[in-house]
């Protein structure tokens, strides 16, 4: 068990691990993408039809390199500009999601965009308000 908690980011504070969870997950929710259109359907599930093969593995790239971007966040998370290019990624991923449902009427509120909605959100609120805790000045 020891050797597992030395895996996690090492900065003090629970904004590192989650980052680090949200990038588990996001790693999953890639792998998904190339394997079955259910999920994704599930998100945009106002337009179920508009979901393709082509859209979800670009969607799953999309979303792995969001993962990245947040894991090397989770254990550099001093850095100003690694910080901020997270940061960024939840805002264009709050972006896309609330467009999709409000603008383009693919996807609509309910458990498939509850999600992505609730962790871009939080973690934009989040990240704003502790920037200076963790950032090196």
């Amino acid at each position: 068990m020891s050797a597992l908690l030395q895996l996690l980011p090492q900065t003090p504070g629970l904004l590192p691990k989650w980052l680090l969870f949200v990038s588990l997950v996001a790693t999953f929710n890639s792998v998904q993408n190339y394997t079955t259109l259910k999920l994704t359907r599930r998100v945009y599930s106002q337009r179920p039809q508009d979901v393709t093969a082509l859209s979800t593995r670009t969607f799953g790239t999309w979303t792995f390199l969001s993962a990245v971007v947040r894991a090397y966040a989770a254990y550099h998370i001093a850095n100003p500009q690694v910080y901020d290019l997270c940061l960024w990624s939840y805002v264009l991923a709050a972006a896309h999601f609330v467009s999709e449902w409000l603008l383009f009427g693919t996807a609509r509120l309910g458990a498939g965009l509850a999600g992505p909605l609730v962790v871009s959100s939080a973690s934009i609120v989040w990240m704003l308000t502790q920037r200076g805790a963790y950032v090196e000045m």
